[in-house]
């Protein structure tokens, strides 16, 4: 009897085991991003003679010397891992090189803004504006015009070459290729009024939404210890069914976007749903916070310690409920809630929990 008590625990176990390993397998299956996989379109979007639509998300590439134009429409494109691109109306991009160690894109015309939440040494991350090249070396938000011929660094770094000489343009600066090499220089401008712009705002929104979609994919590589699961190869592009596109998803911790929207790794997910679910604090050895205070939803009932949670860098904020973002469609996306305070440790940028980068996790593209 003990004996037949003891088979018929161990194919439970087996079974159950074989359902978590299936339930990580629907997210990481053979197909994976690379540099140059289109994320996200609306309206009109072509790459050469092939138009895109929703069924192209996560599918479609922009192979070297292919270009992305968009009409009267935007498209995202993932770079390196942490890395979006996002092209405005209009404009036309074109690929030079989508390797991860040597990423290259060229804005033929109109503009792009680049979103970098994560870049490592190895990375050489250029972006070209009307023949002249700009190395990213810093987390930041970067805008290229093709029309107007000019840079401009929200937050960050960029190394912006011209035969011998070399501009580095910090946050707060912008720079006029049209000048020539000689009198290539970098000036302030306001932030604050280019923030108004369609491009950004929509970027900004695109960021929200990868926070949620980071926490709805992250969720499913955690254990119930709140250690890796099943599935899981390290920090890199992760695909979210519910929200129809790939997300970055860290090795280890937490990073903050330019835009203030958090992404986590799994582990940290688990522990801020935990604290979610029971309406406590966050707590500065779990997630790099300082003590604040997240609220659950407040117009549903209690969904479990994965329902998702959205945090900034400052004020906390919880959606009410994940927008209906499906195959690249956003219909009524509701008003954010928002919650007590939730503190970052560090400044913006800087990872939280166990030291605040993606250390010891592979880069790579995983859905």
């Amino acid at each position: 009897m003990k004996l037949k008590l003891s088979r018929i625990l161990s194919l439970a176990f087996a079974v159950a085991f074989l359902a978590v390993i299936s339930s990580a397998s629907a997210f990481a299956d053979a197909r994976s991003a690379l540099p140059g996989t289109v994320n996200y379109i609306e309206g009109q979007v072509n790459i050469g003679s092939d138009t895109l639509n929703a069924d192209s998300i996560g599918s479609a590439m922009l192979e070297p010397n292919q270009t992305l134009e968009t009409g009267n429409g935007k498209a995202e494109i993932l770079l390196t891992p942490g890395v979006f691109l996002r092209v405005d109306e209009n404009s036309a991009v074109r690929m030079i090189s989508p390797s991860i160690t040597n990423t290259e894109v060229q804005v033929d015309q109109g503009r792009a803004m680049v979103e970098v939440a994560e870049i490592h040494d190895q990375n050489n991350l250029r972006i070209d504006t009307g023949g002249v090249p700009a190395q990213l070396v810093k987390k930041g938000l970067y805008e290229f015009d093709a029309d107007r011929q000019e840079i401009l660094v929200f937050d960050g770094k960029a190394i912006v070459q011209n035969g011998d000489h070399d501009v580095s343009v910090g946050g707060g600066k912008r720079v006029e290729l049209n000048t020539g090499a000689a009198e290539l220089k970098a000036h302030g401008f306001d932030k604050d009024d280019y923030k108004q712009s369609d491009l950004y705002q929509w970027s900004s929104l695109r960021s929200s939404y990868l926070a949620e979609a980071n926490v709805n994919a992250a969720s499913v590589y955690y254990t119930d210890n709140g250690y890796y699961g099943p599935g899981w190869v390290g920090a890199g592009w992760y695909w979210s069914p519910a929200f129809g596109a790939y997300t970055w998803v860290p090795g280890d911790g937490v990073f903050f976007s330019p835009f203030g929207f958090g992404f986590f790794a799994p582990p940290v997910v688990f522990r801020s749903q935990l604290f979610v679910r029971f309406g406590a604090p966050f707590h500065p050895g779990f997630v790099g916070f300082r003590p604040g205070f997240v609220r659950p939803f407040p117009d549903r009932p209690f969904l479990g310690p994965r329902a998702p949670v959205v945090v900034t860098h400052g004020p906390a904020v919880v959606q009410q409920r994940p927008p209906e973002f499906r195959r690249g469609i956003v219909h009524n996306s509701p008003p954010a809630f928002h919650g007590g305070e939730a503190h970052s440790a560090p400044p913006a940028f800087h990872g939280g929990g166990s030291g605040g980068g993606s250390h010891g996790h592979p880069m790579g593209f995983h859905r």
